[in-house]
């Protein structure tokens, strides 16, 4: 009778702890899931203000060779679909150009953190997803002939 006992037991015991435990991971996995999902609150053009650093690394296609391409570049986001281009450097297969203050452009944003960014100069256009509540925005260049993405963070 004591071993049938100790055997309920452990078995209740055994039981009790795996629906904490998994009680535990649904609360983890739920609260993850909201805190990462700014499109079920929505976004909009105010979700991106202040001042971001874009660090985006890929390639020009020029006559069928792939050229790498990296950029360091700052955008300042106004809260109202327009930006400014602080600074901005480019490497181009090697060769470094420096941008001075002054750049400007557009951006569009849907509720669901999904839109588009256009720099003047060029047009220079872009694909866009706004993550971490505007914290991180994920960036891919969408004009012929390019292969660059990344991500602008905010830093203040």
């Amino acid at each position: 009778m004591k071993r049938l006992m100790k055997r309920i037991i452990g078995t209740l015991t055994s039981a009790s702890s795996l629906a904490s435990l998994l009680g535990l991971a649904m609360i983890a996995i739920s609260g993850t899931a909201r805190a990462d999902g700014d499109w079920r609150r929505g976004c909009g053009l105010q979700t991106l203000r202040g001042s971001y650093v874009f660090n985006p690394h890929g390639f020009n296609i020029v006559n069928g060779v792939a050229q790498p391409v990296a950029v360091f570049e700052g955008i300042d986001f106004n809260g109202d679909g327009t930006l400014t281009v602080p600074f901005a450097t480019v490497s181009v297969n090697g060769l470094i150009l420096h941008f001075p203050p002054g750049g400007t452009g557009t951006y569009t944003l849907n509720q669901n953190c999904q839109g588009t960014l256009t720099f003047a100069a060029g047009p220079i256009s872009f694909d866009i997803f706004v993550r971490a509540h505007g914290k991180e925005i994920e960036m891919i260049r969408t004009d012929a002939n390019t292969v660059l993405n990344g991500t602008a963070k905010r830093v203040r």
